[in-house]
């Protein structure tokens, strides 16, 4: 018998995490796996503010209570979102699961949060004592550890809508469907006037959270594509001393030499 409270609106929602343990709830398709019994749940899923997908001048501005199916019908998601959101496990899953539960799982293997770490994605949290909005590389801590307080509810993802039409996604996972990756990345390259002016990257499922080293890719910043070219090399080394992943149930010299391929390939795609 799974005990919980049903919320019909996020201030409702809100006091209850306030002043309850409870573990919220949404798609909760991890859940299903590993159900706790002990656990009292809250459930969000009916919440109306946390269903809705919305835009401002900056941003694209996602409920966290959005289903992945959701993110796919919706026009305005980004490509590069859509395409790692379509290989999140089967239909079934992907009309339940959220993109909110995704991130808060605390998972580096997690397929939207890979893009939204390459994106630079904001995440805004929020409790009785009000809201804070933080990027989405400091909610994750860790394996399993986020940065979100006991009190605290992900009620938005707030992604950019502009400069992501050139990007690039992989996902290597031991089969073609319902696989978890073994490796994934996310590269995104914005070029305007003949100069790079963005540049984002990002590695899933080697590590305790996800990689992004903003600083790596500052190194193309402001380049032609020849220039880019010219700092190839040392870009590349850059980040083959900053990879080091962890072993599972996969070797990590097998997960190093993935990245450095997918990075390679990033670069080349874009004539670099």
């Amino acid at each position: 018998m799974v005990n919980g409270y049903l919320a019909e609106t996020l201030q409702e929602a809100l006091a209850i995490r306030a002043r309850e343990n409870v573990v919220p709830y949404s798609g909760g398709t991890d859940l299903m796996i590993e159900p706790d019994e002990e656990a009292t749940y809250l459930f969000i899923h009916k919440i109306p503010e946390l269903k809705t997908i919305n835009e401002d001048p900056e941003y694209l501005r996602i409920g966290a209570a959005c289903t992945f199916t959701e993110l796919l019908e919706d026009a305005r998601v980004p490509g590069i979102l859509k395409d790692a959101v379509a290989q999140i496990a089967a239909p079934a899953i992907r009309n339940l699961g959220t993109v909110g539960g995704n991130i808060c799982n605390g998972s580096p293997k997690a397929d939207s949060a890979l893009i939204l770490f390459a994106t630079d994605a904001k995440l805004r949290l929020a409790s009785t004592r009000g809201e804070r909005t933080i990027p989405i590389s400091e909610f994750y801590l860790g394996r399993k550890k986020t940065a979100l307080q006991p009190d605290e509810l992900l009620i938005e993802i707030l992604m950019s809508n502009t400069g992501l039409s050139n990007y690039y996604y992989k996902k290597v996972g031991a089969r073609n469907a319902l696989a978890i990756s073994r490796v994934s990345f996310a590269g995104i390259l914005q070029v305007e006037g003949g100069k790079i002016i963005n540049c984002m990257t990002a590695f899933g499922a080697i590590s305790d959270v996800i990689i992004r080293h903003k600083e790596i890719d500052a190194l193309l910043v402001g380049k032609t594509l020849d220039e880019a070219k010219t700092v190839k090399k040392v870009y590349l080394g850059a980040y083959d001393q900053a990879i080091a992943p962890i072993k599972g149930r996969i070797s990590a010299e097998y997960r190093k030499t993935v990245c450095m391929n997918l990075l390679r390939d990033f670069l080349e795609t874009n004539g670099i």
